[in-house]
């Protein structure tokens, strides 16, 4: 299944509903299953109950349950999700992104997972305007996969955390590399260098549509999935998600341990090796600035498109 949350075009000003993508547009998930949750978050915190049910909608559901694409404005799958981790799990580009900067790699980086927490109020989604931060020069993007957590728990043992994931997007973790810079310098951070904008989707994709391109291991599920940016048509940054370091199922271990994961907690994977401006460096590529558009590709989760501008957004409901 593909799980978007959305809003009649007509109607903007109504609240993110939660639909199911299929070739004929999108199913509406309130005219279809009457009982279930309306929200996307609604369903994720009963999704033991209603998968099946939701595929079963997808699969046959009448016309006019059905919001043609074009009639419809996707949002981030989770508009604003309980929590957002991001963890740092790509070797290459751990260690490029500290050479760059004249530093060595960090023995303590393959003992676990590391994670900083973002501002899971600023999510945007497809086609959403990313606003450039006043202070900053140095806009980046980050070319990144999130799970999504379909089953809450606590101390989550690594075999078992795959079990734990709803699907996966798109995510771009926005960067102001100046501010962050300086920010951790202070030893803490990222903070003002990272929350102001995090693009998520354009929809969440269940594990099953990906089965075949599944990596089975002892420490959870790598995927071979060829990973891609592009700056106003150029691209930018190639890699492949079965070179990541660390599982979604050790991060998931990682993040849940003595602490509680909940339904629709999102956690990124860190940037691909090449995904981003600060590793390719700006000799090749200039910063971004509004006017720019960033598009990220992934396989089987679609494209995840967004504008740079100058101008505030709006905050949606």
């Amino acid at each position: 299944m593909k799980v978007v949350s959305f809003k009649r075009r007509e109607a903007p000003q109504e609240p993110w509903r939660a639909g199911l993508l299929t070739e004929a547009g999108i199913v509406d998930v309130q005219r279809a299953l009457p009982d279930a949750p309306g929200t996307v978050l609604g369903l994720l915190e009963e999704w033991e109950r209603w998968r099946e049910e939701l595929a079963g909608a997808a699969a046959a559901s009448a016309p006019e349950k059905i919001v043609r694409l074009e009639e419809a404005v996707l949002g981030s799958p989770l508009p604003r999700p309980p929590s957002f981790r991001d963890f740092y799990a790509f070797e290459a580009h751990v260690k490029t992104a500290r050479e760059r900067r004249g530093l060595p790699m960090i023995p303590e980086w393959y003992r676990f997972p590391v994670f900083y927490f973002s501002n899971a109020a600023a999510f945007v989604g497809p086609e959403e305007e990313v606003v450039k931060p006043a202070a900053t020069e140095w806009l980046d993007y980050e070319l990144e996969i999130a799970c999504v957590i379909g089953k809450g728990g606590m101390d989550i043992p690594v075999e078992q955390a795959d079990d734990h994931i709803a699907g996966f997007c798109i995510l771009n973790d926005w960067s102001a590399r100046d501010l962050q810079r300086e920010e951790v310098k202070v030893g803490l951070g990222p903070a003002k260098g990272k929350d102001f904008a995090t693009s998520l989707g354009p929809w969440l994709v269940t594990p099953d549509e990906l089965a075949d391109r599944r990596i089975p291991g002892e420490k959870g599920n790598r995927y071979d999935l060829i990973m891609v940016a592009r700056v106003n048509g150029i691209e930018y940054s190639r890699g492949n998600f079965r070179d990541i370091h660390y599982t979604f199922a050790e991060m998931i271990a990682r993040a849940s341990a003595d602490c509680p994961l909940y339904p629709g907690d999102v956690i990124g994977s860190g940037t691909v090796g090449t995904g981003c401006i600060l590793e390719l460096g700006t000799e090749r590529y200039a910063w971004l600035k509004p006017g720019d558009t960033v598009e990220l590709e992934v396989e089987r989760l679609g494209i995840l498109r967004n504008r740079v501008t100058a101008k505030r957004r709006k905050m949606h409901s």
